[in-house]
């Protein structure tokens, strides 16, 4: 199938994990997808996803990247705002420095990213943005406290987006759970005993198992797709049943 075909995808964080797995999916489909990230090229990266070097805190970063993204054949129509950073600390360990690259990826990087390509989206007819929250920005995890509230103010912004620029522009949020990547292992490592709340962690999920990357991407790939035409404003959890379980552990009730 190729339902994204004539259509640019812009994918920021592409290099690895989830970011990765988006680019792939959207290309799988038919779109020319543009990724980008802080450092060169992977070496990895399949040849059919263009690179573009950016840091997304940086608004000259991102207006040259929609340049670049504007020069490729097709209708710019896709954005999927994926970079973010995690910092494992609670509110009086951070540092202004820890502030600074935090929010200046998780919030300003979204909305650098927003402000700029939402013009051009609106001058083709329409377009698609998809911002990559999480579960941590609807109830919070220990330690996390920035980050926490970075994802927060994603999921408001993708509100407020939806609200002021439809019904040319559609932006929904995707929020993942425990997604196998390096940053749910870091995560993990923050906590006392890692191995005991990776266990317990599992234990939590209906669905025995913790996420890929490639779970995040179908859900992406279908608020992109013309399935999803009537879907604005929302923001999907994708965390195998996690948020939905009760706090009682399996095999504790008699």
């Amino acid at each position: 199938m190729e339902m994204l075909k004539g259509s640019v995808a812009v994918v920021t964080g592409a290099s690895r994990g989830i970011g990765r797995a988006i680019a792939e999916a959207l290309a799988e489909e038919g779109a020319s997808v543009l990724g980008c990230g802080r450092g060169g090229r992977p070496d990895d990266l399949p040849k059919y996803t263009k690179w573009h070097k950016a840091d997304v805190a940086n608004p000259r970063d991102i207006e040259t990247l929609r340049e670049v993204a504007e020069d490729i054949p097709g209708r710019l129509s896709i954005l999927v705002n994926n970079a973010g950073i995690q910092i494992e600390k609670a509110v009086t360990d951070t540092t202004d420095e820890d502030w600074q690259r935090l929010v200046g990826t998780n919030c300003r990087g979204v909305f650098n990213a927003c402000r700029e390509f939402i013009p051009a989206m609106e001058t083709s007819g329409s377009g698609c943005i998809v911002n990559i929250g999480s579960i941590s920005g609807l109830a919070a995890d220990p330690g996390l406290a920035i980050y926490n509230a970075s994802k927060g103010f994603v999921h408001a912004l993708t509100r407020s987006i939806a609200v002021d620029h439809g019904p040319t522009i559609r932006c929904n949020a995707v929020c993942p759970g425990w997604i196998m990547t390096g940053m749910a292992s870091a995560a993990f490592d923050a906590s006392q005993s890692p191995e005991v709340a990776k266990t317990d962690a599992l234990s939590r999920h209906p669905m025995g198992r913790f996420g890929t990357p490639e779970d995040v991407a179908r859900m992406v790939l279908w608020l992109v797709s013309p399935a999803s035409q009537f879907v604005t404003g929302q923001c999907y959890t994708v965390d195998g049943g996690l948020t939905c379980a009760s706090s009682i552990r399996p095999g504790l009730m008699v």
